[in-house]
């Protein structure tokens, strides 16, 4: 696709993999909304990357709803939809919360159901549209501790081969990116602590060059799936 003619909601953009991605497709002349839950984040990412905003929680339906049509009424259309929003939740299987492991499920999962279900609506009506999920290396291997994050990435695998099966007759390119460790906040977010920057990990902007050339590639094709691994991680 011509990246001047994309118009794309991102979830969970107001740092890290999602504003890496907003910055590079706005800097390539696409119009691109915003979301986070946390308001002031989102205002200062909105202003610096020249992007529209709005507030949402993913996990909640009408919020997830909401954000859909914000962004078909805003843009005056809508044919990209990246569904970025995750976070972290590591346990032992023994010491698993049942609390903590549903609520990322719904964030994780059901969030991304629900803003791939309106996204598809409106996508099928068009006869046209482009789904990225972002998923994670954590969604091919499993490893200890990582049981509520690794579910949630696995069924996300899962559901975006369902969505490309259904979809693919409607001109609907659905494809899935699993990065192996990316330098943002999410170690943090998980509850675990400040890494130090490693020049030779990968960062956010390596993962939005991902996506902008899957995008980027003439729709008579697409790239189901592909992952970016650093080369040689220290």
């Amino acid at each position: 696709m011509d990246l001047n003619e994309a118009k794309v909601l991102i979830t969970g953009s107001s740092i890290g993999i999602g504003y890496s991605t907003a910055k590079l497709l706005v800097e390539c002349g696409a119009k691109v909304v915003i979301c986070s839950r946390d308001e002031a984040r989102l205002n200062k990412a909105a202003t610096e990357l020249g992007a529209i905003s709005f507030i949402a929680d993913v996990s909640i339906e009408s919020d997830a709803k909401n954000l859909v049509k914000y962004t078909i009424d805003k843009l005056g259309g809508f044919n990209v939809l990246i569904n970025n929003a995750a976070y972290g939740y590591f346990s032992q299987l023994t010491q698993i919360e049942t609390k903590k492991f549903n609520d990322v499920l719904m964030t994780n999962i059901t969030g991304a159901m629900i803003c791939g279900r309106e996204s598809a609506k409106y996508f099928t009506e068009k006869n046209y549209g482009n789904i990225i999920n972002i998923a994670s290396s954590a969604g091919k291997n499993g490893f200890a501790n990582g049981s509520p994050y690794c579910a949630t990435k696995f069924a996300l695998r899962g559901m975006t081969e369902c969505w490309r099966a259904e979809l693919r007759k409607n001109n609907i390119r659905v494809m899935l990116v699993n990065p192996s460790e990316v330098q943002t906040n999410f170690n943090i977010n998980a509850g675990g602590k400040k890494r130090e920057f490693n020049k030779t990990k990968l960062e956010g902007f390596h993962i939005a060059h991902l996506i902008k050339s899957m995008l980027e590639l003439d729709d008579r094709g697409f790239i189901p799936e592909a992952g970016v691994w650093a080369t040689n991680p220290q």
